[in-house]
């Protein structure tokens, strides 16, 4: 179910959960990876494809160049093409996933047939804080799991434990990202997605834990007031809410889905 393309000499790894269903991309967060998203394929069963790249820099896809958002879009469009998927599939973001999943909905109109936007915002100052600054300092590589895990600290650890990855020929074990990978990705957000969120016109779906600390609900209102032909699943939480309510999530998914 893990398979891998080359895209400038560097692996592109992804998950395709396979089945008759139809095909669902699906994006992750950032320190995150495609495995995310196995709850999801499971509540949706056969009637969906779900396909979870890890994206670059994250899991088993090889680090790139850089992480702005066009690169991160032609990734997805070259996973599309490798997989001969040629019609208009599902599109679904969570977080930096979301945001990539609009600006590919709004770059590539003829690929998306539906978007879900999991509570990424199209409004991140510029001049605000660095909201991964537990990452600054943090180690890519341990002599072993449990070495690493003390080094980079509890904030790290929570994303990463049972993510590790040994390194080849080495004994020693690495992140399943990179530190600095993911500041980058991060600081690469930052701006006014508005223009990339209005642009598409098929049907679309945000998702928004109400307390988020990324997404707020002024902003969600405006999400979905401005843009015709998007619903919106409020769910109790704050950004994390497809982990902290996997049931929640599951389902305003799975009945957007149905919908279609």
């Amino acid at each position: 179910m893990r398979h891998e393309l080359k895209i400038d000499d560097r692996t592109l790894s992804h998950l395709d959960f396979g089945g008759p269903g139809r095909p669902l991309l699906a994006l992750h967060g950032g320190l995150s990876e495609g495995a995310a998203f196995t709850g999801l394929a499971a509540h949706l069963g056969d009637a969906w494809r779900v396909i979870a790249p890890d994206q670059r820099g994250h899991g088993d896809s090889d680090r790139a160049p850089d992480y702005r958002r066009e690169g991160y879009v032609a990734d997805a469009v070259a996973l599309l093409d490798h997989l001969g998927l040629d019609a208009p599939v599902v599109v679904l973001g969570y977080s930096l996933g979301g945001l990539n999943a609009v600006h590919l909905a709004a770059a590539h109109p003829d690929r998306v047939r539906a978007l879900i936007d999991v509570d990424a915002a199209l409004e991140i100052d510029p001049d605000g804080p660095e909201p991964f600054s537990f990452l600054r300092g943090a180690p890519y590589t341990g002599e072993s799991p449990e070495a690493l895990i003390a080094a980079v600290g509890p904030v790290v650890a929570q994303f990463v434990t049972g993510a590790l990855r040994p390194l080849p020929d080495s004994g020693r074990w690495r992140l399943p990202f990179h530190p600095q990978d993911m500041l980058d990705s991060i600081r690469a957000c930052r701006g006014d997605h508005w223009d990339a969120w209005l642009a598409s016109t098929c049907p679309a779906l945000l998702v928004h834990g109400t307390r988020s600390q990324s997404l707020p609900q002024r902003q969600a209102d405006a999400m979905v007031a401005r843009r015709p032909g998007t619903s919106y699943a409020p769910l109790d939480g704050d950004h994390f809410v497809p982990f902290t309510d996997p049931h929640g999530f599951h389902e305003a998914v799975g009945a957007f889905l149905d919908r279609l």
